[in-house]
């Protein structure tokens, strides 16, 4: 499905069609497509919210399939081996960033389905470097939201600073927040889940939230740290003012809509933090893996045809995806 020119999800904006078999350079794998996740990130790319270098692109980066040609030098995996890929798909090395472990703000950084094709197709290549090997006991569709939304949401709960036991604000609650919400009742937080959708707010009970409401409603205790996965800047306000002096607010989309005017004392004084999350690093995606196995984390998924992408897309956008959207491949 690849995107040719940006227009909103209404508009069917990506096209199926044959391409060349994508054939892996040295230092990469090609891997046969078994499933893909739709993402949020997916939806601002498409609609020209955040612009490839590039077009046309194939869009996707919570892949997972099977090592299906090595290229000179690639042998880290086996062919027939079963691996993820993610957003990261390719850094420098060399940078201060990568240097200091933070490969995420790597000024060369290249991601999936946006600088290099992604998932949304049956074969796609990535520098095996940048491949997950998924852990066993994870069906291919259970394994393919933890590739972005498990990462990202990780990511986000360490940059939240919440502490086992703390209470923790959820804003929005897709495919990213029902992933953190399974970690953060793992470490005994208190989780408290703000979002608009009435099926949003049933299943984030049904996964161990102890309140439910929307951005606007008052919760009974102030959160010891909060983290935004809606992309609605206009919700940043009322996430401050409930949350616990000392605390963190961390923004966890690619794009956010503009923040309004803030009030100084109501919003961040009393050392209040508002910091963003920006992309992943390999460490996180490793880490967030072997805790997923451990837990075990298990994603609540909407299952479609690979055709079906633009159709998920309006779905994503209008919020109507309980979980994680996954496209089958093949």
């Amino acid at each position: 499905m690849v995107l040719n020119r940006f227009q909103p999800a209404e508009r069917e904006p990506l096209n199926l069609e044959d391409v060349p078999m994508p054939e892996p350079k040295p230092g990469e794998i090609r891997v046969r497509v078994e499933m893909c996740g739709v993402c949020r990130t997916d939806l601002h790319t498409v609609e020209g919210e955040i612009i490839p270098p590039t077009l046309p692109v194939i869009p996707g980066h919570q892949v997972v399939g099977v090592v299906e040609k090595k290229g000179r030098g690639a042998d880290r995996f086996e062919k027939g081996d079963r691996v993820g890929m993610a957003w990261l798909h390719q850094t420098c090395g060399a940078c201060k960033f990568c240097r200091e472990g933070l490969e995420n703000l790597c000024e060369e950084s290249r991601f999936t389905g946006f600088h290099a094709n992604g998932g949304y197709a049956e074969y796609t290549v990535v520098p095996e470097d940048f491949a997950y090997r998924i852990p066993e006991g994870f069906s291919s569709r259970d394994a393919a939201p933890l590739l972005c939304a498990g990462i990202i949401g990780y990511r986000a709960l360490r940059l939240s600073e919440i502490q086992p036991g703390q209470r923790l604000g959820l804003y929005g609650f897709g495919a990213s927040a029902h992933v953190a919400i399974q970690v953060a009742r793992h470490w005994k937080c208190e989780v408290y889940v703000f979002t608009r959708g009435r099926n949003h707010r049933e299943l984030a009970a049904k996964l161990g939230a102890v309140w439910t409401g929307t951005a606007q409603d008052e919760p009974p205790e102030k959160m010891d740290g909060s983290i935004m996965f809606a992309p609605a800047g206009e919700l940043v306000p009322d996430a401050l003012r409930v949350l616990e002096k000392g605390g963190t607010l961390a923004l966890a989309g690619i794009y956010m809509t503009p923040i309004p005017e803030m009030e100084y004392e109501e919003h961040i004084f009393y050392e209040k933090k508002l910091r963003s999350v920006t992309a992943s690093t390999r460490q996180d995606g490793q880490e967030l893996l072997e805790l997923a196995a451990r837990i075990p984390i298990r994603a609540e998924t909407e299952l479609f045809r690979l055709e079906e992408a633009n159709p998920v897309l309006l779905l994503l956008k209008n919020g109507d995806i309980n979980g994680a959207g996954v496209l089958e491949i093949g």
